[in-house]
């Protein structure tokens, strides 16, 4: 296993490096300028559009767009929130933090991309209800002879959404709680009943099918975030006096040159990786979510999506940040990121380790719902509509085998998949951006216009 494990690290370290780097960051910065900051200019008409419940087609075979929105944030809001943080501040230091910030400025802009062209190119399922994602961007945007890239995307979605970190960090932390709590047992043996519970727990959720998950997501996740929030408001008014030199540190970090131009890059590649794995903008997942919207208005879909990375990475990291630069010790380093989150919060919060472990279990959870849904319309589009119920009974399966695998291997593999479906989805999105720019004019020239005039145009 380590050997496979060094090659697959490797291999993530090669192509998750300057060239995902390029690709999120250095496309999603493209798309930013090009769409004349669309995530700064409309970010009010982004939170309106949220409130909004017109621009559905009265069917009810879809959801809404919050629905689509919280079932998004379900999965960005989650492991990565905290151990992917964790893990950016003992490999990166304060500065990677910039960096993620950066990265949700410019992911926002890449989202509204990925909900405009999500409702322009979706298809529907046999039963009518609304699909699609970046395997029908692809196809229907750029032609049929650019299928095999949206066969790489899919392949890679099915094997990239399997949630090997979250049920890896998930057990990690359940078996570090119990045996606190002087429940003795063998380490891999209760690794494993905790993943079967685990997959039982799921399993319950996606089998339901996405109105279920989007119906759980949508009362977990306000939940969830709001119980994060007021223990990291409690870790900052303990150590309010600090906070400035927090702030300070992030900034300082991300720009220094102590250790020369390779370094800061280092930095900052780090920071973007680790938001990969936390905000999803590039990546096209979000695009499968949105797709499934009941709302017919593109740009509308477009401006909610956008609202993803602001929550996840701009809100929440923020929050994780702060509270682990106030209590955390990252002189060791490692990626042990979460075992880093619960020290830190076990000495700040009198048994902070057990209530950030309830959270975190919320989050990992949540985040599985939505990415079995993922990974189900993937094998869907290369297998057809039956193979997604199958699908999600293997998915559901391997979050046992997940729960026992070394981390390295974990956070190696789900790199890997990821960047391969972040090539394909930046491609398409860069490629199609005149089509967003025209339906954003028109949108705005005249709010009420009829979405099939819309997308008979971005078809021609």
């Amino acid at each position: 296993m380590t050997s496979i494990s060094d090659i697959l690290t490797q291999v993530a370290d090669t192509l998750c490096g300057y060239p995902l780097f390029i690709t999120l960051i250095g496309g999603g910065l493209f798309l930013f300028i090009y769409s004349g900051m669309v995530s700064v200019r409309f970010l009010p008409d982004a939170i309106s559009a949220l409130r909004e419940s017109h621009g559905t087609d009265g069917s009810g075979r879809g959801i809404t767009s919050a629905q689509a929105l919280m079932s998004v944030v379900a999965a960005t809001v989650g492991m990565g929130n905290i151990a992917g943080v964790a893990i950016a501040l003992a490999m990166g230091g304060p500065g990677a933090i910039f960096w993620m910030w950066v990265s949700a400025i410019v992911g926002m802009s890449t989202k509204y991309h990925e909900g405009v062209l999500a409702i322009l190119h979706r298809s529907s399922r046999p039963d009518g209800t609304p699909t699609g994602g970046p395997m029908y961007i692809i196809t229907s945007g750029l032609g049929r002879h650019w299928r095999p890239l949206a066969v790489i995307f899919a392949i890679a979605g099915m094997f990239g959404t399997l949630c090997i970190i979250n049920a890896n960090q998930l057990a990690e932390a359940l078996a570090s709680a119990a045996q606190s709590a002087g429940l003795a047992g063998d380490s891999m043996t209760m690794r494993m009943s905790i993943g079967v519970l685990i997959a039982l727990t799921v399993g319950s959720v996606v089998m339901g099918g996405i109105k279920r998950i989007a119906s759980v997501a949508t009362v977990l996740v306000p939940f969830m975030v709001t119980i994060y929030f007021m223990m990291v408001a409690y870790i900052v008014m303990t150590d309010i006096g600090n906070v400035p030199d927090v702030f300070a540190s992030i900034f300082r970090e991300a720009f220094s040159l102590r250790a020369g131009w390779g370094a800061l890059a280092g930095v900052a590649i780090i920071g973007a990786r680790r938001a990969a794995l936390v905000n999803d903008a590039g990546v096209g997942t979000a695009s499968i979510m949105h797709s499934t919207s009941a709302n017919k208005e593109p740009v509308r879909e477009g401006l909610v999506a956008m609202l993803g990375p602001a929550i996840d990475s701009g809100f929440v990291c923020t929050l994780t940040a702060v509270a682990l630069l106030l209590a955390g010790d990252f002189s060791k380093g490692g990626t042990q990121g979460l075992s880093l989150a619960l020290d830190a919060f076990g000495r700040a919060i009198p048994f902070g380790e057990y209530m950030l472990t309830a959270v975190v279990t919320c989050f990992a959870l949540s985040s599985m719902f939505t990415y079995s849904f993922y990974g189900s319309r993937c094998a869907a589009y290369l297998f057809g509509d039956g193979s997604s119920r199958w699908y999600t009974l293997a998915f559901t399966l391997s979050l046992i085998l997940f729960a026992t695998v070394p981390l390295s291997a974990a956070v190696a593999m789900c790199d890997l998949f990821y960047a391969l479906m972040a090539f394909p989805t930046m491609f398409a999105l860069i490629m199609l951006r005149k089509s967003v720019r025209t339906a954003t004019r028109k949108y705005f020239n005249n709010p009420q216009k009829n979405y099939a005039d819309t997308r008979r145009e971005a078809a021609t």
